[in-house]
Parts: C-alpha cells; sequence; structure tokens
C-alpha cells in the first residue's frame, strides 16, 4: 500500500446548497481527525449519530452521521472518515474551516482521492477511465458501457493476457538462462511460443472490432450540410427541440458550427449546424465554408440538405459514404402556385420534410436512432473505449508478431525481448508494470536459485 504523507478532504457529494453534504477524509490522519471534531471513531464500517464541535471554541457545528473505514478495506486503501451533514454552504464551510486547522489535514485536488485508489491497488486505470466515463455519461448507452468498464470488463482481460504473457516470458528466459537446470523443460521455447500466438490471436481479434465503444463514449456526429438558407439552422432547433441556431431569412447568418449535443433513443449524438457552402468573396464566410466542408467532412453522416427537387447531393463536396439528401421547405413549395407535392425519390434515405410545420421530421428522427442504434450497439459489449486503450493493445500486438517471427526463427533472445514490449504494452493499459512477477514465476515454477 502507498503510503501518503498527509491526509486529504473534499465534499464528495456535488455543489450545495443540498439535502445532504458528504464530506470524505482519507490518509493516516482520518481517525485523528473524527477525534477531534466528533471525539471519538465509531465501528469500522457502522454509520453513527454525531455532533460536529470545533474543537478549539466547542461550538457545535451540525449534527451528523459519521462513518469510518478502516485501511486497506476502503475506497481509497487508507483510513477514510465520512460525515453526512446537513448540505448548507455554512455548515460545509464550518467543517473546513476547522479540518483545515487539524495538523496533516489538506484540501484534496482534483481525482486525488481515485488516484490513491489506484496507488493502493484498488482499481486498475481502465476502471479508473470508466469510472470517469461513468460520471460524464449523458446518456444510457454510455452508463452500461462506463459500468462495465468500472467492473474491469477490459482491465480484467488485459490482466489475464499480462500473467499469461508473463508465464511466456518465464518460458523463454528460463530456456535461455537455465537449459542446463534438470527442473527445466526441453520444451520451454515452443510452449512460449504457443502462449504468444494465441495471445497475439485474441489481442488483434478484438481490435478488429473497430472503433464501436470509442464512438459509444464520444457520440456519433451527425453534419447538416448544404447551401445557404436550405434550413439548416431551423431543422437544428426543431430536432434539438429549442432554439440554438439563429435563424434568418439572409444568406451566410451561419458563420462558424454549432454543436448540440442530444440522446436519441439512449445513444449519444453531436448534431453539426454548418455554414451554407458556396463559393463567396468575403473572408469571414468563406473561413466558415471551410469549416462546413471540414467538419462535414469528419462526421459520421452528412444529411445535406437542398431546396432543389432534384435534390442531388453537391458533387464535390468530398464527404463520406454515409450521406442523406433531405429536401426541405415543402410547406412553401405546396403555397406556390400550380405547385404539386412530388413523391419521394426511390433511392435510399431521401426525405421531404418542413423543419417548420415539422412534417416528415418526425421519421427523419426515428432513422437518425435506428442509424446510431446500429452502429453503437452490438451484442457483445466493447471492450476498447479509448484511444489510449487501442494505442497500447496496438503496441503489444504488434510485438506479439515481432516475437512469434522472432522466435520462429530461434532467435530466442530477440524472441524474449519482444515479449518484455508486449508485456510493458499490457503493463501500462492497466497501469500494473512489475518484472518482479517474472522473477517470481521463474522462482516458483524451476526452483531456480536453490
Amino acid at each position: 500500500m502507498t503510503a501518503s504523507p498527509d491526509t486529504i478532504y473534499a465534499l464528495s457529494s456535488g455543489s450545495v446548497p443540498a439535502a445532504i453534504g458528504v464530506v470524505r477524509i482519507s490518509g493516516p490522519k482520518a481517525r485523528d481527525a473524527l477525534k477531534a471534531v466528533v471525539g471519538r471513531v465509531p465501528e469500522s464500517r457502522r454509520a453513527m449519530l454525531a455532533t460536529l464541535r470545533d474543537p478549539d471554541t466547542g461550538e457545535t457545528i451540525d449534527q451528523a452521521l459519521v462513518l469510518f473505514f478502516e485501511g486497506p478495506n476502503s475506497e481509497t486503501g487508507e483510513d477514510v472518515a465520512e460525515l453526512q451533514l446537513h448540505g448548507g454552504r455554512a455548515v460545509i464551510a464550518a467543517t473546513f474551516a476547522v479540518l483545515a486547522r487539524l495538523p496533516g489535514l489538506r484540501p484534496a485536488e482534483g481525482g486525488e482521492f481515485t488516484r490513491r485508489g489506484f496507488e493502493n491497488g484498488k482499481l486498475d486505470l481502465t476502471a479508473v477511465e470508466g469510472l470517469a466515463d461513468l460520471i460524464y455519461a449523458d446518456t444510457e448507452a454510455q452508463r452500461r458501457q462506463a459500468v462495465r468498464q468500472l467492473q474491469g470488463l477490459l482491465g480484467d482481460r488485459a490482466e489475464d493476457w499480462r500473467l499469461r504473457l508473463i508465464e511466456a516470458m518465464a518460458l523463454a528466459e528460463a530456456g535461455i538462462d537455465f537449459s542446463d537446470e534438470a527442473d527445466v523443460a526441453a520444451d520451454v521455447a515452443v510452449r512460449s511460443l504457443d502462449i504468444a500466438r494465441l495471445l497475439q490471436q485474441e489481442i488483434a481479434a478484438l481490435l478488429a472490432e473497430g472503433r464501436r465503444g470509442e464512438r459509444l463514449r464520444e457520440g456519433l456526429v451527425v453534419a447538416i450540410a448544404g447551401p445557404p438558407n436550405a434550413g439548416k439552422s431551423t431543422l437544428l432547433n426543431r430536432i434539438a427541440r429549442r432554439d440554438v441556431a439563429i435563424v434568418s431569412p439572409y444568406a451566410g447568418t451561419t458563420r462558424d458550427v454549432i454543436e448540440v449535443h442530444l440522446d436519441l433513443g439512449g445513444y449519444p449524438l453531436t448534431l453539426l449546424d454548418t455554414a451554407g457552402i458556396r463559393e463567396t468573396d468575403d473572408p469571414v464566410e468563406r473561413e466558415g465554408v471551410e469549416r462546413a466542408r471540414a467538419r462535414a467532412a469528419a462526421a459520421d453522416l452528412v444529411l445535406w440538405l437542398t431546396e432543389n427537387e432534384a435534390a442531388n447531393p453537391d458533387p464535390d463536396s468530398g464527404f463520406g459514404p454515409d450521406r442523406w439528401v433531405v429536401r426541405t421547405k415543402i410547406d412553401l413549395s405546396e403555397r406556390a402556385p400550380g405547385a404539386v407535392r412530388r413523391p419521394a425519390m426511390a433511392q435510399p434515405h431521401f426525405y421531404q420534410l418542413s423543419a417548420v410545420s415539422g412534417e416528415g421530421v418526425d421519421q427523419l428522427i426515428a432513422d437518425l436512432e435506428a442509424y446510431a442504434k446500429a452502429n453503437l450497439e452490438s451484442r457483445e459489449p466493447a471492450l476498447v473505449t479509448r484511444e489510449r486503450q487501442r494505442h497500447l493493445l496496438e503496441q503489444a500486438e504488434s510485438a506479439l508478431r515481432r516475437a512469434i517471427s522472432e522466435g520462429e526463427a530461434g532467435r530466442e533472445d530477440t524472441f524474449a525481448e519482444e515479449l518484455r514490449q508486449a508485456a510493458q504494452a499490457l503493463g501500462r493499459l492497466t497501469g500494473r508494470v512489475d518484472v518482479e512477477d517474472v522473477l517470481d514465476k521463474i522462482f516458483r515454477d524451476f526452483c531456480i536459485g536453490k
């Protein structure tokens, strides 16, 4: 367990005022802090109703539920005290003022409780990332994914891979350094190579699943693009159900990209309202058009809006393959003399709608929800949810491929080195890199050093 020289405290229940304000204290002085403000320490993991007092003046601060969690059986691995106070600003301020005067105590920094939990082996880095994602989850799908990460979906798998790699490394090292020992089997190199092959296949299969987990965490990006005055901002406001963008009959009103984050059927979606795409001499509008093209090109889906009945997308847009054509302002077309409603074109994802009246918008939203579900949902939960995780798994898989090549060529030293590189990548994934594990494995399995 990592020794911490000081004890930290913080409000852990969100902003005040509130019904309850939870103040947490973690560190070697947590027990002393309780004795100072309460007079005694409750039995570990048992709630106690107590009166909090200023130890200098004896003045009552509040009546609260008090808990004590003796380390290492606590969230941080240290002694932890918890004060469940009334959540008024003055109560919290008075409590903090008292704690600040106690020797060895200081306010916690951002994420410090979680960091101490990590340092003391209570959770690995993938669980830490899952906790952060859970806090910032906006949709049900994001919440489910974050909970799975917090519970060790990726961390447990990575730790299993790491332990198997340690076994392969132990076999390889034993084959190199202790081949003359009677306890070392002659086939250790073959066994080590077999482990490396299987691990490489498993990690490669995981990486081949794509970036579904990362896309769910970040949300799909849908860009509304098209020529000026096609109704982009009006459609954005209609889908968002609030006035987000300025709507004007004048071309070029939208100069920058406007982002709206939505929960669409439990799936995260970021909707972009972009500047009207056209040739212009106005340098400010031209910059807006360039930004619109860049954001639309990087989006997962483009809704290309047009008033043209032919509804052909811009052939020079350079957008990706996922592009839906939306003919807008059908309410105005119907009011025109001799106007006749034309049926939808016989092509997938062509829509005719009025963002003002709402006609046709519900079908577009329903299809957007289905698109998000198809791209983000799977029978199997995604293990990789961040670029950091993917990068380290790619490093591990690449090192394993090199190791296999070296092992098949009989180059034992470089084979062992590539295994170490793979193990280090997996260790960085979870935050647990310990070369002593390799030595323990060798001593235990091969009786070396007897």
